[in-house]
């Protein structure tokens, strides 16, 4: 059974990205978009579970919404107003839900970016 999982990793401290708001939705075919789950990054940058699991793994469109200016300010970082990264919004597709998507966040308050991991 596959299963969804991300990780957040802030490479201005050099660090885990403890504290980061994200929320998961599913995109149906007709543009609806179904919030699934709200989550908060643990110390290692990850989630305390995974996002979803087994039959709740489907295949579709999802979007991942990461607060990652809350983050940065909350960390004291000066930022711009308004903020170059705010809201890092990731679409992906899941194309075998028997598989694991670990997609991982790498940010800065000026880039950020992502890959498929295992």
């Amino acid at each position: 059974m596959g299963k969804l999982s991300t990780h957040v990793l802030d490479t201005v401290h050099g660090v885990p990205a403890q504290g980061v708001a994200l929320a998961l939705y599913r995109l149906d075919e007709d543009g609806t978009r179904t919030l699934l789950k709200h989550a908060v990054t643990n110390a290692d940058g990850r989630c305390d579970e995974p996002l979803l699991s087994g039959a709740d793994l489907r295949r579709g469109t999802y979007e991942l919404v990461f607060h990652a200016g809350d983050y940065f300010a909350a960390r004291g970082v000066q930022l711009p107003t308004p903020r170059f990264v705010d809201q890092v919004i990731l679409r992906f597709g899941v194309a075998e839900p028997a598989e694991n998507y670990h997609v991982p966040l790498v940010v800065t308050p000026w880039t950020w970016s992502t890959y498929r991991g295992s």
